[in-house]
């Protein structure tokens, strides 16, 4: 992104939601670094209990994946609560409840992280979540 560019990464953020209500991870995933880090941690809880939909990924490819396995959940709301910070690092306040396979219901309050290269791609993505509740559903 360069100083004369209007567009901040909040816009980007934002943008990435409403692909998302309408189901176009396509322009979600062109908006991602070759190398974006999604759910990269030393150590996470949900990932060591094998939770699916939090598992580390590298790359749109592997982030794809994300999506193909939270496709098969139904949204009874999703909402975006706030999207705050226009540098490097952008912060989205969600609200979300699903149905999910199996007759499993998933209702939580999140943060998302998004972190953003120099060239205004995301570069790395973390869901800051009540890890309790996405272990217990996720359970077989």
């Amino acid at each position: 992104m360069t100083s004369t560019d209007t567009r901040t990464n909040a816009t980007t953020v934002a943008e990435i939601y409403t692909a998302f209500g309408r189901g176009d991870v396509p322009a979600i995933l062109d908006t991602l670094a070759d190398d974006v880090a999604w759910e990269q941690w030393a150590d996470h809880t949900a990932q060591r209990a094998g939770v699916a939909h939090l598992q580390p990924r590298r790359g749109p490819a592997q982030v794809a994946e994300f999506f193909t396995v939270i496709g098969a959940w139904v949204p009874r709301e999703f909402a975006v609560l706030d999207v705050i910070g226009t540098g490097r690092q952008v912060v989205a306040e969600i609200r979300a409840e699903f149905d999910l396979p199996g007759g499993g219901r998933l209702a939580d309050e999140e943060l998302h992280l998004w972190t953003f290269d120099d060239r205004g791609r995301v570069s790395r993505f973390r869901h800051y979540c009540d890890t309790a509740k996405h272990i217990a559903v996720a359970a077989p």
